[in-house]
C-alpha cells in the first residue's frame, strides 16, 4: 500500500438527463467509497471482524498503517454484504480458493457417510433507520457439516426459507448428493424442522440435540423439588432413562414414577410430557447412537456464537438491512479462509492483469458527449479522483 493515489479518467456528460459518468470506474474498480480495489476487501475484512470503530482505529491503523474512518469502514462492509446477498439469493455459493479437497462424509467407526445440517437463531438488538430503538429480532443461522467437522459452512438470514433454500444449495455444492444420510441436529425451535423438510425432504431425519432435552428435565426439577441433591438425583436417573430408552420410553417411565403433586408440580409434570410427546420422532437416542450419529448441535451453537459476538456488542444496534448485510459476510469468514477468499467481489479486486478497457466513441450512447478539451469552467475532459491506500 503507498498511501493516496491520483487518478485521472475520462467523464462523459449526458444532456437528456444532465448527469455524468466515468466509465473506467467499473474497470478500475473504483465507487463512491474512494478506496482501491486492493484495499477495499482488507477494509470490509476489518469491519466483519470487529467493530467499525476498532476496525478503523485499530486494525487498520495499527496492522495497515492506514487512516480510515469508522463511517467509511461501515459503508465499505454493508455494501459488501448486501452485493453478496443478492448474488446469494440469485443462486450464487462460494468456490473455494484455493480449490479445496471435497469434503469427507465417513462417520467416525462408521462405512456409512452421512451429511449433517444445522439451523437455529438468535435475537439481534435493532433501531429504526431515524436511530430510535426497535424491537429485537431473529436471524436464523443455518450450516451443512461433515461427521468429524473439519467441512463447515454457515449461512444467515432473517427469513427461515431463505436460509433453507441457501442451505440446499451449499449441500449440493459440497457433495450431499453422493452420502447415504442427510441428517438434521438442532433444538426444534418453532418451524425449523417443517422449512427444513420443505426444502430437502420429507423424511429428512430429525434429530432433537441432547443438551437441549435434558434442559428440560433440569426445568422440570427445578419447578418440582427446592432441595438441589433431591433434584440433580432425580434429573441423572431421568437423563439415564432417556438415553437407554429413548423419548418414547421415557414417557412411559415417567407415567409409572410416583412424582410429587400439588399445582406447581402438576403443572411441571403437563408441561415436561407435552413436550416429549411432540418430539418422539426425534428422540430415539438408542438408535442413533447404535447408528453412529449425532447427538448434539455443537456445532449449531458454535455459530450462533461466533456470528452473534459481531453483532451484539455491547451498546450495538443495527437496521435491519446492516445486520444481514455483516451477518452474511461474518458466516462467509466464519466458514474458512478459503470460503472468505474465494467469495468474489465482495472480498477481491479487479484482475490488474488484464488491461483495461477502451469505449470508443463510436459506441457511446448518442445522448452522451465527452466533453472536448477547450470547455467551460463548469466541465472538465479529466475527473480526477484521489484513491485512499492504493495497493499495488
Amino acid at each position: 500500500m503507498t498511501g493516496d493515489v491520483d487518478v485521472s479518467r475520462a467523464y462523459y456528460h449526458c444532456r437528456a438527463c444532465q448527469t455524468g459518468t466515468c466509465p473506467a470506474d467499473a474497470t478500475l474498480g473504483l465507487q463512491a467509497d474512494a478506496l482501491s480495489p486492493g484495499f477495499r476487501p482488507l477494509v470490509t475484512l476489518a469491519g466483519v471482524l470487529a467493530s467499525f470503530a476498532d476496525g478503523a482505529d485499530d486494525l487498520l491503523r495499527r496492522f495497515a498503517g492506514r487512516r480510515v474512518s469508522a463511517g467509511t469502514v461501515w459503508r465499505a462492509t454493508e455494501r459488501a454484504g448486501q452485493e453478496w446477498i443478492a448474488r446469494t439469493r440469485a443462486g450464487s455459493v462460494v468456490v473455494p480458493s484455493p480449490p479445496q479437497p471435497a469434503w469427507d462424509f465417513t462417520a467416525p467407526d462408521q462405512t456409512t457417510t452421512i451429511g449433517y445440517l444445522g439451523l437455529d437463531a438468535f435475537r439481534v438488538p435493532i433501531q429504526h433507520p431515524d436511530g430510535t430503538q426497535a424491537d429485537s429480532r431473529m436471524l436464523y443461522i443455518g450450516l451443512v457439516y461433515t461427521p468429524d467437522k473439519t467441512g463447515t459452512e454457515y449461512v444467515t438470514d432473517w427469513n427461515l426459507d431463505q436460509v433453507c433454500a441457501g442451505l440446499r444449495q451449499r449441500a449440493i455444492a459440497r457433495g450431499f448428493g453422493r452420502v447415504d444420510r442427510v441428517i438434521a441436529v438442532s433444538d426444534a425451535g418453532n418451524g425449523l424442522e417443517a422449512g427444513l423438510r420443505r426444502h430437502f425432504d420429507d423424511g429428512l431425519l430429525c434429530i432433537l440435540d441432547w443438551y437441549h432435552a435434558v434442559e428440560h428435565l433440569h426445568t422440570y426439577a427445578r419447578a418440582v423439588w427446592a432441595d438441589e441433591a433431591t433434584r440433580e438425583s432425580w434429573v441423572d436417573r431421568a437423563k439415564g432413562t432417556l438415553y437407554d430408552r429413548g423419548g418414547a420410553g421415557f414417557v412411559a417411565w415417567i407415567r409409572d414414577q410416583p412424582l410429587p403433586s400439588g399445582d406447581a408440580a402438576d403443572e411441571a409434570r403437563r408441561l415436561l410430557l407435552g413436550y416429549f410427546d411432540g418430539t418422539l420422532h426425534r428422540t430415539d437416542y438408542p438408535a442413533y447412537r447404535a447408528a453412529g450419529y449425532d447427538l448434539g448441535s455443537g456445532p449449531t451453537e458454535a455459530g450462533c456464537k461466533v456470528v452473534g459476538a459481531r453483532l451484539k456488542g455491547a451498546g450495538m444496534r443495527w437496521t435491519v438491512n446492516g445486520a444481514a448485510a455483516v451477518a452474511a459476510l461474518r458466516a462467509i469468514y466464519q466458514s474458512g479462509p478459503a470460503f472468505w477468499t474465494g467469495s468474489g467481489p465482495p472480498t477481491r479486486g479487479h484482475d490488474r492483469r488484464q488491461p483495461p478497457k477502451r469505449w470508443p466513441r463510436k459506441n457511446l450512447p448518442t445522448n452522451f458527449e465527452h466533453t472536448p478539451r477547450q470547455v467551460s469552467p463548469s466541465w472538465n475532459k479529466v475527473s480526477g479522483t484521489r484513491l485512499k491506500n492504493w495497493q499495488t
